[in-house]
């Protein structure tokens, strides 16, 4: 099978992508991977074949007074400048990114099947839950449920505006205003962090993490048995600023070690501390607990770990992952953040066991999952 896998530049999306081309690879299918430039070479040095696409990055949007429409106008480049590209490259099936609007519609005028990947839990609007976003759990009861159709009416105008933007682009490329479902979705998150919802769609299929680790290099941490306290500050846009160094602060006379991974180092470190590039995987495997963002990726690397987090969310979806983590039991939100709060965060997570059970619990649940090649593969012999 030959797979064309089309992702933004943002490494919450390209890293999964590159995980999936890796999958594919190894089950003796062709990947190609299309993406931002900054990925092209990482992915070659993982034996992926890549190659740049123009078009996909959000941080260009990010002034945008409408970014509903800006990234509807984005798709139909896209998806203009993909038909030539794919027709070249002939594959079987499309996977596109979440974000990767036009990669789909591109895919629908050559009339090549395409699937979806979500490279975090389904969210998808539904008619048991709150907005997505929101970081509210299902209500219970009568209130409970007349508060989450209160919210989603307040959000319908804003739902529905995007399906007018969509319609419009689509006709703008030759394509009719609704389009299909794709052939499936490929929800890669652990299920601990998933919710149930009475409209699950028939096309969804929870996979687990797609995980890859981008740096090759090796960052020890500082030498000692103190309990080390991994900072990851989110790599988005939308991410939460001065976490790092704020955390820093918090930890300065506790008794701990701490890694900040980064892809710089952070200079004027007190000797307790490091930063730079290095292998995550290696060093949640040494940590005690973890500070990050509330990305999704790196969540879902720490509970896999069995590593309980401290969040400190930002923007976008990170609001909605630190109350699921928080809500699960393997973690606790920080916001808004504080040199205070971060102290006493990290401090209750070290002095409670429980954290930690619970990412374990969320580790152990996480090969209750569906392959993706196989998925792929076998909605492409339906789509045929």
């Amino acid at each position: 099978m030959r797979v064309a896998v089309v992702s933004g530049g943002d490494p919450g999306h390209v890293v999964p992508a590159i995980a999936l081309c890796l999958r594919f690879a190894e089950a003796g299918d062709t990947p190609l991977l299309l993406t931002g430039e900054r990925w092209v070479d990482a992915a070659a040095g993982a034996g992926i074949t890549a190659s740049r696409v123009t078009g996909l990055a959000l941080s260009d949007l990010r002034e945008c007074a409408d970014l509903g429409r800006a990234l509807h106008d984005q798709a139909a480049e896209l998806a203009l400048a993909l038909v030539p590209r794919l027709r070249a490259l002939a594959p079987d099936l499309v996977v596109c990114d979440v974000l990767a609007l036009g990669a789909s519609m591109a895919a629908e005028l050559l009339g090549v099947p395409w699937v979806q990947l979500s490279p975090h839990p389904l969210y998808e609007p539904s008619r048991g839950l709150p907005p997505m976003g929101s970081g509210l759990a299902a209500g219970t009861g009568v209130r409970g449920r007349l508060r989450d159709a209160v919210l989603r009416a307040m959000t319908a105008r804003s739902i529905r505006q995007g399906e007018r933007q969509r319609a419009v682009v689509r006709e703008r490329v030759g394509l009719p205003a609704r389009g299909p479902d794709p052939a499936a979705r490929l929800i890669a998150t652990l299920p601990a962090l998933e919710v149930p919802r009475p409209d699950w769609p028939s096309n969804a299929h929870v996979v687990g993490p797609l995980l890859w680790e981008a740096s090759r290099e090796t960052l020890t941490p500082p030498p000692g048995t103190a309990p080390l306290v991994m900072i990851a500050p989110s790599t988005a846009w939308t991410g939460s600023v001065g976490m790092a160094e704020m955390t820093l602060e918090a930890l300065r006379d506790e008794g701990v070690r701490a890694v900040v991974s980064t892809f710089a180092p952070v200079p004027g470190l007190p000797p307790w501390a490091r930063s730079g590039p290095g292998g995550q995987d290696e060093l949640l495997r040494q940590s005690s607990v973890l500070v990050c963002g509330g990305g999704h990726g790196m969540l879902v690397k720490a509970l896999r770990a069995a590593v309980p987090v401290v969040v400190v969310p930002g923007g976008g979806d990170q609001w909605e992952m630190a109350n699921r983590v928080a809500r699960q039991g393997g973690g606790v939100i920080v916001r808004p953040s504080t040199v205070e709060g971060l102290r006493d965060a990290v401090t209750r997570v070290l002095g409670d066991p429980g954290f930690a059970a619970a990412a374990a619990r969320a580790a152990a649940a996480g090969s209750d999952v569906r392959d993706p090649v196989e998925v792929c593969r076998t909605a492409l012999s339906l789509a045929r």
